[in-house]
């Protein structure tokens, strides 16, 4: 049985306690939208016990960003086995359960809420966007990136976040379709490279060619090779 006395938590206990709550009230709201008051209440203290432990919201918000932007980083980890689209394919699937689950929470952490302005977070946000950015050269097994490389992956992580943002607002597309879709940008943002600079070509030749061809880069092939046909000849003067 229980005896309904409630247990005293320990000062970090009471602190990553507080990070959750918070964290969770603002992935359904905004966290313009979320007071101390109600984080005070989810936690089932007071008021004036949450500024014991954080000196306002904007700290707070910082804390559960920290949390939320190491977990959205860690999103891009995926072993270095097997074809890169397939690849990229789980990590899109992974990126896009985490901005399901944290719609508002994650809109705010790219737009910046009540944190705008703070270098404190938009440091963090650069640190989501570098790791996704590592991670994709880790995949391409590349230590030292040429500037159109460079130029592609950091591109790509950009569209991959601007896509989740549009999609959020009424989620009109089907979300397995934008994630292979998000994988075929990058091959064609890579493909496009390389057709204008050998170095890109000595990066992308061999990707390609280690791709099956029922694989998502495979399935690219074929839908482009089913729209040429159906595109006008150029006119001729």
């Amino acid at each position: 049985m229980t005896t309904g006395v409630r247990r005293r938590m320990g000062v970090d206990e009471r602190r990553q306690q507080l990070i959750g709550v918070a964290l969770e009230l603002f992935s359904h709201r905004s966290p313009d939208d979320v007071s101390i008051d109600e984080i005070a209440a989810a936690a089932g203290i007071s008021r004036p016990l949450v500024y014991h432990y954080f000196p306002g919201k904007q700290s707070l918000y910082e804390a559960a960003l920290r949390r939320a932007a190491d977990e959205l980083a860690g999103r891009f980890m995926e072993p270095h086995e097997g074809p890169l689209g397939a690849r990229l394919l789980r990590v899109m699937g992974r990126f896009f359960d985490f901005v399901d689950e944290h719609g508002p929470g994650f809109s705010a952490l790219m737009r910046g809420g009540p944190a705008v302005g703070s270098s404190t977070a938009n440091a963090m946000i650069d640190e989501v966007r570098n790791a996704a950015y590592l991670q994709i050269l880790a995949h391409l097994g590349v230590q030292h990136p040429p500037a159109r490389l460079e130029l592609v992956v950091r591109s790509w992580v950009s569209l991959a976040e601007s896509t989740a943002l549009i999609w959020l607002d009424g989620r009109r597309i089907p979300r397995g379709e934008l994630e292979l879709q998000l994988v075929h940008d990058f091959a064609a943002l890579a493909a496009v490279s390389a057709a204008y600079d050998p170095e890109m070509a000595a990066i992308v030749l061999p990707m390609l060619a280690d791709e099956p061809a029922d694989g998502p880069f495979g399935e690219l092939v074929d839908r482009l090779g089913a729209l040429l046909p159906l595109v006008p000849a150029p006119r001729v003067g």
